[in-house]
């Protein structure tokens, strides 16, 4: 599925500051290079529905496999193995005994240690591997999975490896176990160990995912395949709030259009950015923060949300709100499934013109069966001019105000909004207050 780096940038995929964006609060990982590909994976969404399925049969069965999950391989394991490559290791004797064992042990004593050492993590590595593969022994794995794990049976299938792999921890390695195990692992085992971990990283960034979908409580998608765009949640939520509000959402070609309102703060970028990560993560192949979710496949997904002006380029806040529309007509008028979600249309320009632009927008949009659109905007006084058109479904946040104070219910109604609470909350933060005693 396509994504373009605004929309990845607008969902909070990735974030400059991490602990606010998706890909923290999926990031289970235990290894450096697992995280590598846990983002490698979340930055490439699928568009083939039988890549998503194998994906999501993978962490469904890494979740009911979760108690067999090897603990004893570390990010620190990894980093061992990584640097006794890195190491340069004078030459180990090739038949080693007690004699030339002891020989080497005191004349090259840093390169021992670091043997000894190393051949401690190695023993864990493959202890690690050979648990993963009995867990998942038996199975009826899907593709994705099967190949890594044949691909590990080959690799470990090596005498030297298969001893490592069933070593008795509470056996102490002597000098000879060492130098022998070393010697292999050096001299012929590099390019393999170096896969292995490559995979084990991959394994892990796959672990990361099922995690997060069972400690979230996601559920996994249901794709119908039909040739028109369809979404439909229920108790769909935004992951990175920590008391959500949940939603039920169902478009389809006959209400591909969800023109939303409501006041400000009052919920409506929150509920954009829900729908755009759950349909982003079902196309990764994860499960979503919602009850139940059956959607399409989609050929792309873009946003228009936190559009920027630019200085530098003499381009106003308006022109490029512009220019993001246009470009986005441009690429959805394929005939493909799009997502499109925009948040508060032509912002940067005076109410009038915003108006008027927004209706052409709309009414425009709103003629491409084969994508969805949700739009949120302030204007509210444009919505009875497009209750004309059937395919437009109107939606609402509710605020009202008590003693005062604003009160958001954050609930999703039919309708639409005419609050204006601009200057209420400006009073209420004391600004008015502030100003007038100026």
């Amino acid at each position: 599925m396509q994504a373009d780096k605004t929309t990845v940038n607008d969902l909070s995929i990735f974030h400059h500051d991490e602990e606010q964006s998706v890909f923290h609060h999926l990031n289970f990982t235990t290894t450096t290079g697992g995280k590598d590909w846990l983002r490698f994976l979340l930055a490439h969404p699928y568009t083939d529905l039988e890549k998503i399925r194998e994906t999501q049969e993978t962490l469904k069965l890494i979740i009911r496999n979760e108690n067999k999950w090897p603990t004893i391989i570390t990010n620190g394991t990894i980093m061992v193995v990584g640097k006794f490559y890195d190491s340069s290791i004078d030459e180990i004797p090739a038949q080693p005994n007690l004699i030339n064992g002891l020989t080497y042990k005191i004349t090259k004593g840093a390169d021992y240690s670091l043997i000894k050492f190393s051949i401690t993590h190695f023993i864990n590595f493959t202890i690690g591997l050979r648990q993963i593969i009995e867990a998942f022994a038996g199975e009826k794995n899907p593709p994705v999975l099967q190949v890594m794990l044949d691909r590990i049976k080959m690799l470990t299938d090596k005498p030297a490896i298969k001893k490592m792999s069933h070593w008795d921890k509470n056996q102490k390695l002597s000098i000879i176990d060492n130098l022998t195990f070393g010697r292999y692992l050096h001299r012929e085992f590099k390019e393999k160990a170096l896969e292995l971990v490559e995979m084990y990283s991959k394994l892990d960034a796959y672990y990361s995912m099922a995690m997060a979908c069972r400690k979230s409580d996601f559920c996994f998608p249901e794709f119908k395949k039909t040739n028109s765009p369809y979404i439909e949640t229920k108790n769909l939520f935004h992951l990175l709030v920590h008391t959500p509000v949940a939603y039920n959402v169902t478009l389809n070609q006959q209400g591909n259009f969800l023109f939303l309102t409501g006041a400000n703060m009052a919920g409506k970028s929150t509920f954009i950015k829900a729908v755009g990560v759950a349909v982003y993560l079902a196309h990764v192949g994860m499960g979503v923060p919602a009850e139940s979710f059956q959607l399409s496949l989609f050929d792309g997904l873009l946003s228009n949300i936190q559009v920027e002006d630019n200085i530098s380029r003499g381009e106003s806040y308006f022109f490029n709100e512009v220019q993001r529309i246009k470009k986005t007509i441009e690429k959805i008028n394929d005939g493909r499934n799009w997502l499109i979600l925009i948040d508060e249309l032509f912002k940067g320009t005076n109410v009038q013109d915003a108006m008027k632009c927004s209706t052409t927008v709309i009414e425009g949009l709103r003629k491409m069966k084969n994508t969805l659109f949700i739009l949120s905007t302030h204007l509210y006084e444009i919505g009875e001019g497009l209750r004309q058109y059937p395919n437009i479904k109107f939606n609402y946040f509710e605020t009202r105000i008590e003693d005062g104070q604003l009160i958001f219910s954050y609930q999703l109604k039919e309708g639409i909004s005419n609050d204006r609470l601009g200057y209420l909350i400006l009073k209420r933060e004391g600004v008015v207050n502030l100003l007038e005693n100026l």
